[in-house]
């Protein structure tokens, strides 16, 4: 798990509940007496961190702020890999039949762009580099695209 330091994450007090508690397990006499354990909420995500490892309360709420920025940071961290594969896998597509771009038809002497569905009958000069008969329709749609999502 990463560490994260204090500028990684920044964490409001108001968004934490702190909980005290007594320590369990094997320690003697102190174990029931003293409320040394710390228990950490973060409100807005409902991370829950607790801590009993010391005996004292401050070491105890150091290691456990320590521990619930780890893992804050690892929960952003993990959201925008996510948000990035999404966008990644929306970009290359699953490579169906149905995703094509282009069909070249030979026997016709038909090219046909089905993103724009611009259907030229120049084949012969396409395949020479005459391509502007597509382009300008995708230049076009490219710039649609673009300007909606700068709009919304």
């Amino acid at each position: 798990m990463p560490e994260a330091e204090e500028v990684d994450v920044v964490i409001n007090e108001k968004d934490l509940r702190i909980d005290t508690f007594c320590s369990g397990g094997k320690g003697g006499q102190s174990v029931n007496t003293t409320y040394s354990a710390v228990r950490l909420t973060h409100l807005p995500t409902n991370t829950v961190v607790s801590c009993q490892d010391e005996r004292s309360q401050l070491k105890n709420m150091a290691k456990a702020m320590t521990v619930l920025r780890s893992r804050l940071l690892e929960k952003a961290q993990a959201e925008k890999d996510a948000a990035e594969a999404s966008l990644r896998k929306n970009q290359v597509g699953s490579g169906d039949r149905s995703e094509k771009i282009r069909t070249y038809n030979f026997p016709q002497g038909r090219v046909t762009d089905h993103r724009v569905n611009v259907t030229i009958h120049q084949l012969d000069a396409f395949m020479q580099g005459l391509i502007e008969p597509v382009l300008e329709p995708l230049r076009a749609a490219f710039e649609a695209e673009r300007l909606q999502q700068l709009g919304a």
